[in-house]
């Protein structure tokens, strides 16, 4: 039985060591390699909160602090990912943790707290609103890809199929593939009508995570760029951070081809589960994760509203973004891209 819980926030010096079980469950956005990095890029404040129980580390929350001119002076958990930098071992705990950071948000005078997680059917403590908009699919892999393409249904067995006659190839690297995945990323992202990071946010992250991070870039027959991916590993997982498809491309079943790689490619290389990353509830990402066949998980978005009536929609289906996302597609390149990272820090 715990005695005493007590919380405390790390000294940006000091090192975080976690138990196996609540590294895992708090994902890599927990790691220090990619928080502080994070902060480091685009100079947020970092807050590392660990929850003490029987002196023992029960508990850890990742925070960073947003401020930014158009979205607003926030806390997030899990900066430019789904969800993470959150584990616990019990209720108890969680509460602890949630407190000091509602603690934290007073002190800072922030508009709200957001921390991102997994379960997403789980009630949260007073003075915590959940906002189910978002969810991750995950699908269980297999060594023996005939096994894996019999689970999916007879479309999209089929468009696989198809994907892999249309002379496709992908390269899978790391500093190699700096260019290539930035260049696929960028004009995806710009197709889309929203801004992307600069180049030396995927150059530092490839540096600081190591064997943890995998680029790929997709090519069509004629050696043309047409795409590109970013995944990064924690425990026996695989997890999609980035991938996009130009649009000239998907209706030959390119972002088929591109996943169906990753898949095979994880499943050989002893992983277990492959996480397609976050989409929006009902959106056209998510109509294309659920092919796969994957477990649709709800997650975790709670916020604690201190100057805010409702939970921020910083989101594209938002009809406050719509003529910002009207416009930046037609925005040239060379205006973007100096552009886009000023934009995209404050939607951490």
């Amino acid at each position: 039985m715990i005695k005493q819980i007590e919380t405390r926030i790390l000294a940006s010096d000091e090192p975080l060591s976690l138990p196996e079980d609540l590294s895992l469950a708090a994902a890599f956005p927990v790691l220090d390699s990619w928080v502080v990095l994070m902060g480091k890029i685009y100079n947020f404040p970092v807050y590392r909160i660990i929850a003490l129980a029987d002196n023992k580390i029960a508990g850890v929350l990742s925070l960073i602090r947003i401020k930014h001119f158009v979205f607003g002076d926030y806390l997030a958990t899990a900066p430019f990912a789904s969800y993470g930098g959150f584990s616990f071992s019990s209720v108890e705990v969680r509460d602890a943790l949630l407190e000091r950071a509602q603690k934290l948000g007073d002190e800072l005078d922030v508009e709200y707290v957001n921390v991102r997680f997994e379960d997403g059917n789980a009630t949260p403590p007073a003075h915590w609103t959940q906002h189910p908009a978002y969810a991750t699919y995950r699908a269980e892999l297999s060594p023996d890809p005939d096994k894996l393409l019999a689970s999916y249904n007879p479309n999209h067995r089929n468009h696989v199929r198809k994907s892999l006659k249309k002379g496709f190839a992908v390269k899978f690297g790391r500093m190699d593939l700096l260019n290539e995945a930035y260049e696929g990323l960028a004009r995806s992202m710009h197709e889309l009508g929203s801004p992307y990071h600069s180049k030396d946010y995927l150059r530092r992250m490839v540096d600081s995570l190591g064997e943890e991070i995998e680029l790929a870039a997709l090519y069509n027959a004629e050696g043309r760029l047409i795409g590109a991916g970013v995944f990064i590993f924690s425990g026996d997982m695989a997890t999609n951070l980035h991938a996009n498809i130009l649009h000239e491309a998907r209706s030959d079943y390119a972002g088929e081809f591109l996943y169906w790689s990753a898949i095979t490619r994880y499943s050989q290389k002893g992983f277990y589960i492959f996480d397609m990353g976050r989409s929006l509830l009902g959106s056209g990402n998510e109509v294309f994760k659920l092919k796969w066949n994957p477990n649709k998980k709800i997650l975790a978005y709670w916020y604690y509203l201190r100057k805010m009536q409702e939970v921020p929609r910083l989101d594209q289906k938002n009809p406050k973004f719509q003529i910002a996302i009207w416009t930046w597609k037609r925005l040239p390149a060379f205006i973007i891209r100096p552009i886009g990272p000023f934009l995209i820090k404050g939607l951490a």
